[in-house]
Order: C-alpha cells, then sequence, then structure tokens
C-alpha cells in the first residue's frame, strides 16, 4: 500500500497495470506451494488419527457454519441480494488462510501446531470446493444434488491424487538428471492446472502427493516396497523441502505486495465499512468458538484466535469480480480488507500472549530505552537485547560457524 501511494504521489502508477491477473497466477501457485509445504511437514501416525478427524470436522463444520451466518448477515446489510449470491459472497471470507497460518505456528507446541496446520488446510481445500462448486450451481443454492456432486467430487478425486502420488514418487526417486526439483514442481502445477480445468479438487492432488513422499513406510508397505528406495529418496527429499519452503515465502511476498498495489485505501475510512467489517469477524469467531467447544475442547487457546484470512479470500473474491452472473454492486472491498487486518492482528497477539510475553513489551519495548543516561535502564536495555530472538538467532549462527567465543555485551554495546 504504501508503495502504490509513493508511486502516485510521483505520477509513475500505472493504473492499467492487470494487477488482477498477476494476483490470480502468484496466488494459484502459491497456493500449490503453500500446500505442498504443509503436507511435507505432516507425517501421519495411528496415535494422530483422532486430531486429524478432529481437524477436518473442525474445518469442513466451519466453513458450513461461517458461510450460513455471513450469509444471514449479507442478507441483511444487502437486502436486494438473493440467498444464492450472499451464500457465495460468504464463502471466501469464511476459509481460514494456511498462507498465513502455516507459517506463524511454528511456535507451537507440536499437538497444536498439527492441528493447525491440518485444519487449515483442509479449511482451504473444502472452501475452493464448495465456492466453485457453488459458482456452478446456477442459483440452485438450495438443491442437495450440489452435496452429492461435492461428495463423488471428492471421492473420485481422492482415488486419482493416490494414484497420481504413488506415479510421482516413483518417478522422483528415478530421475537423474541435474534440475530434478522444480520439474517435480512443473509438473505439479501442470496436474493442478489440469485438475481445475475439469473441476477436480485439484488441491487435494498436492497435498496426497506431498503425504505420500514423506510417509512413505505407510504408503509402500509389501510387494510396494521393492519399488521404493528410501536412502535413495531421503537426501531429494530433504532438499525438495527445503525448495519448496523458499519459494512458497518468495510467491507469499510478491502476493501480498501485489494485493497492496490493488487496496483502494478510500474504503477504509468508510465508518459503515468498518462497523460491518468487526460485525463479520465477531460473527467468525463467534461460530468458531462454538465449534471448537464442541469438537476440540483441547485446542481453545490459542487456535481459537489463530483464524485469519488472507490469500485464498482474495483470490476467491477476484474470481467473483470477473463472474458476471454474481455480483453484489454495493458490496466494498473495505469488507474484504478490514477482516483480514483484523484477524492478522488478532492472531499476531494471541500468539505472544500465548508465549507469556506481553504485546506492548513485544512490539514497542526498544522505544523508551533507546535514548537514556540512566545506568539502570541502560542495563535493562542491554538484558532485553540479548532477550531478544534475532541477536539469538546471530549468536547461534556464530557458534555453529565458529570456535571463537563471542561476546553478547560488547556487541548489544557496539
Amino acid at each position: 500500500m504504501g508503495i502504490k501511494a509513493g508511486l502516485s504521489r510521483f505520477n509513475i502508477f500505472d493504473h492499467d497495470l492487470r494487477v488482477d491477473s498477476i494476483l490470480e497466477i502468484l496466488g494459484n501457485v502459491g497456493l500449490v506451494m503453500i500446500v505442498l509445504e504443509a503436507a511435507l511437514d505432516l507425517k501421519l501416525e495411528k496415535e494422530k488419527a483422532v486430531m486429524i478427524f478432529k481437524s477436518f470436522l473442525t474445518a469442513s463444520l466451519g466453513i458450513g457454519a461461517s458461510m450460513f451466518a455471513l450469509g444471514g448477515f449479507f442478507s441483511y446489510i444487502f437486502p436486494s441480494a438473493d440467498l444464492y449470491t450472499v451464500l457465495v459472497y460468504s464463502i471466501p471470507l469464511s476459509i481460514m488462510s494456511s498462507a498465513i497460518i502455516i507459517p506463524s505456528v511454528g511456535g507451537l507446541t507440536g499437538k497444536k501446531k498439527e492441528f493447525m496446520v491440518y485444519e487449515s488446510t483442509f479449511s482451504d481445500i473444502l472452501g475452493i470446493m464448495v465456492f466453485y462448486f457453488m459458482l456452478g450451481a446456477d442459483g440452485h443454492a438450495g438443491d442437495g444434488s450440489i452435496a452429492l456432486e461435492i461428495g463423488l467430487n471428492v471421492l473420485g478425486t481422492a482415488v486419482l491424487s493416490i494414484a497420481v502420488a504413488y506415479g510421482m514418487v516413483f518417478l522422483f526417486q528415478r530421475l537423474q538428471m541435474q534440475v530434478k526439483l522444480f520439474l517435480i514442481i512443473a509438473v505439479l502445477l501442470l496436474l493442478f492446472a489440469v485438475g481445475k480445468y475439469f473441476h477436480l479438487s485439484s488441491l487435494l492432488i498436492i497435498l496426497t502427493f506431498g503425504l505420500v513422499l514423506n510417509n512413505t513406510d505407510i504408503f509402500f508397505q509389501g510387494f510396494l516396497k521393492k519399488y521404493f528406495d528410501k536412502e535413495k529418496v531421503k537426501p531429494i527429499l530433504h532438499d525438495f523441502h527445503n525448495l519448496t519452503l523458499e519459494s512458497a515465502f518468495l510467491i507469499r511476498t510478491f502476493f501480498f505486495v501485489i494485493f497492496g498495489l490493488s487496496i483502494t485505501l478510500s474504503s477504509l475510512g468508510n465508518l459503515e465499512v468498518a462497523i460491518n467489517s468487526f460485525a463479520i469477524v465477531g460473527i467468525l469467531f463467534a461460530v468458531r468458538f462454538a465449534i471448537l467447544r464442541i469438537i476440540a475442547r483441547e485446542h481453545l487457546f490459542p487456535e481459537l484466535f489463530i483464524a485469519p484470512r488472507g490469500l485464498i479470500t482474495v483470490l476467491l473474491f477476484f474470481v467473483l469480480a470477473k463472474n458476471e452472473s454474481v455480483q453484489i454492486e454495493s458490496f466494498d472491498t473495505g469488507l474484504l480488507l478490514y477482516p483480514i487486518l483484523i484477524t492478522s492482528i488478532i492472531m499476531m497477539i494471541a500468539l505472544i500472549l500465548n508465549r507469556g510475553e506481553k504485546v506492548t513489551d513485544v512490539l514497542f519495548h526498544i522505544v523508551p530505552l533507546v535514548k537514556t543516561s540512566d545506568p539502570e535502564k541502560v542495563q535493562e536495555y542491554k538484558k532485553r537485547m540479548l532477550e531478544n530472538t534475532e541477536i539469538q538467532d546471530f549468536d547461534g549462527f556464530r557458534h555453529s560457524t565458529s570456535n571463537e567465543p563471542t561476546n553478547d555485551v560488547e556487541a548489544t554495546e557496539d
């Protein structure tokens, strides 16, 4: 947003830039990389079966309940819109953003982290499937055949995904060429595009491949063992995981920069939009609290507040903007921007509190201590700097790469 303001100030920003198209491309590629990154982090074990089921149930009920709750609210503020249209508009805001959640929950404990990774991934997959099926329903939102079509689509895609995943893993371990990792990613992007063209649940293909590749002990048993060489795949898998992790970060960064260029800040000054946005966020968290309270009581805090909206929400709203058959003319983009900002800030605060820290200490602790001559405050400043995560990271890097002792106090004073 700052870049756009600066470029516009000097008449450099071109309003004819095809920002929407760039966002759509980056969003889809980023989605593939984010889901793949998540799948390569997940280990399937028998003791996790209950947790995986709870995360799936939480994600699916969360999308359904949020969709109808927001649909009712949109019917109230947009009385001229029909039920089908308000339900379609409510789906993007009902989907949690794995693009934000997955890199944000690294500091949580094992089960809480895995629950959020599974739930956000399921939320993305199920939400996108429901969204595109609703778009193809031609206004028959109450038709029970939609649920049947979704079920059949998931079943068909699941069978295809398993077959594709086995084939990809078989190919993965037999590639002899130097350029193999980006080749695999390119094939996955091709499969994602083909799946979208045939209205399949393309993300399920990506998720299944990642799970099979990262859980070969489960998927390659019996006679399948002879078709898989674990020792050959292990070092390649490590490099592939790192490549996916960094690529996802890069694409996600560019996506949100381009998204910032597309935002019109005037909507943030609209009081009615702000009030409605806070109501939307309140509805989302009320639904989430009720579902977690019933299904997964052990995941109430901080999981309740880890429900940001982001990449998927933006991507699907751009799809709606291009679809002339489903339009709410008076829909303000601030109703999209405000919830994204609010839910992300709430998540940030919850994660800081979960670490046992004060929000003000984390965000503002350096400001009042930078310029002071009080010896006690200077010592306090040095102590807090030594405890700073960034300093710890650099110290760990120095210790791992050099045998020379480091003087942390002198480094801080410098």
